[in-house]
C-alpha cells in the first residue's frame, strides 16, 4: 500500500501525547497523588501533540469541510470511533494542565481506608482511560481490515499501544530530566522497560507476516484450481489508481530496508540512549523511527486486488 504521510504524522503524534499523559499520570500515583505546574505543563505538551496531529490528520480529507460526516458512524466503525475520542482526549488534557495550573484540588472520591483521591487524579485516570481506548480505536482501524493480512491481527493494536506507551515514556522521561524532577528515574526505568517490549512485539508481529501463508491466490481470485496458473499481463497498459495507490514505494527492497532501520532507530538505540542518561535525544531518534516504522506499516499491506495488478516482468 502507498503509505500517507498525513496518517503517518497523526497515528505518531497522538501516540506520544497519549503515552505522555499516561506517563504523568502514573507518575502522579507513583509519587502519592502529586499535583503542580510539572504536571500541567506535561499536560499541555500532550495537548499540542494531539492537536498537531489533528492538524496533520486535514490533509489526509479529500473534502475538509465534510470531515465532521467521519464521526456519524460510530456504532460500526472504529474510525467514527476515533474520530470521536481525539477531541474528547485533547478535552480532557486541557483540563488536566488547567487544573494541575491552578491548583484545584478538591476531594472527589473517599476511600474506605481512609485515602482519597482529587480532582487532578480522577481527571489524570480518566484522561488514562480515554487513551488507551483511543489506541484500540487507532489499532483496530487496520486490524479490522480482513483482507490485508499484515494489518489483519490483534498484534496490530498491541504494538500501536506498546509502541505509543513507549515513545511516552521516553518523551516523559526527556521532560522530566529537563524539568530536574524526581520522577526522572520512575520514567527513565519505564521507558527501558516499554521500549524492548515494544520492540519484541513489533518484530514477532513481522516475523508472523514474513512465515504466514497467503490468503488468497491467483486459483482462489478466479475459482480455477488447475495446477499452472500464470499471469502474463498486469492488467493495464500503464499506470493507475490501482497501480499507484496499492503498491509500495520503492517496492520489497524498500520496505526491508527501512524494516532494519526503524529496528534500530525506533528501539535499540532509544533504549541504549536511555541507559546512557539521554532521553532528549533519545526521544528525538526514537520519534524518527517510529516515522519509519508507520511508513514501512501501511507499505507493507498487500491489498488483494495485487494479485491482478502486480507487475510482471
Amino acid at each position: 500500500m502507498k503509505p500517507a504521510f498525513s496518517v503517518i504524522f497523526l497515528t505518531t503524534l497522538i501516540g506520544a501525547g497519549q503515552g505522555l499523559l499516561i506517563a504523568l499520570t502514573l507518575g502522579q500515583l507513583y509519587a502519592g497523588g502529586a499535583s503542580g505546574g510539572f504536571f500541567a505543563l506535561g499536560g499541555a505538551i500532550a495537548l499540542v501533540l494531539l492537536c498537531l496531529g489533528l492538524v496533520a490528520s486535514v490533509f489526509h480529507l479529500a473534502n475538509p469541510q465534510r470531515g465532521w460526516r467521519a464521526a456519524t458512524r460510530w456504532r460500526t466503525s472504529w474510525l467514527s470511533r476515533e474520530v470521536i475520542l481525539i477531541p474528547v482526549v485533547c478535552g480532557l488534557a486541557f483540563l488536566y494542565a488547567v487544573i494541575h495550573a491552578f491548583g484545584w484540588a478538591p476531594v472527589v472520591i473517599r476511600l474506605g481506608n481512609g485515602a482519597v483521591m482529587d480532582l487532578p487524579l480522577v481527571l489524570g485516570l480518566l484522561t488514562t482511560v480515554a487513551s488507551l481506548a483511543l489506541f484500540v480505536c487507532t489499532g483496530m482501524i487496520y486490524a479490522c481490515v480482513k483482507f490485508i493480512r499484515q494489518w489483519a491481527s490483534g498484534w496490530t493494536v498491541i504494538n500501536y499501544l506498546l509502541m505509543g506507551l513507549a515513545s511516552g515514556f521516553t518523551l516523559a522521561t526527556a521532560y522530566a530530566q529537563v524539568q530536574d524532577s524526581p520522577l526522572t528515574g520512575f520514567m527513565s526505568g519505564s521507558a527501558v522497560l516499554l521500549t524492548p517490549l515494544a520492540l519484541a512485539a513489533r518484530g514477532f508481529q513481522m516475523w508472523l507476516n514474513a512465515t504466514a501463508r497467503p490468503r488468497s491466490s491467483l486459483k482462489s481470485a478466479i475459482g480455477v484450481h488447475h495446477a499452472q496458473i500464470r499471469q502474463v499481463t498486469q492488467g493495464f497498459m500503464g499506470s493507475s489508481f490501482n497501480t499507484i495507490e496499492f503498491a509500495a514505494p520503492g517496492g520489497a527492497e524498500t520496505v526491508k530496508g527501512l524494516s532494519v532501520f526503524f529496528l534500530a532507530v525506533a528501539f535499540i538505540a532509544p533504549a541504549a540512549l536511555l541507559l546512557a542518561g539521554l532521553p532528549v535525544l533519545a526521544f528525538v531518534c526514537q520519534y524518527v523511527g517510529l516515522l519509519a516504522e508507520r511508513w514501512v506499516f501501511f507499505a507493507a499491506g498487500s491489498h488483494v486486488q495485487s494479485l491482478y495488478y502486480q507487475a510482471k516482468g
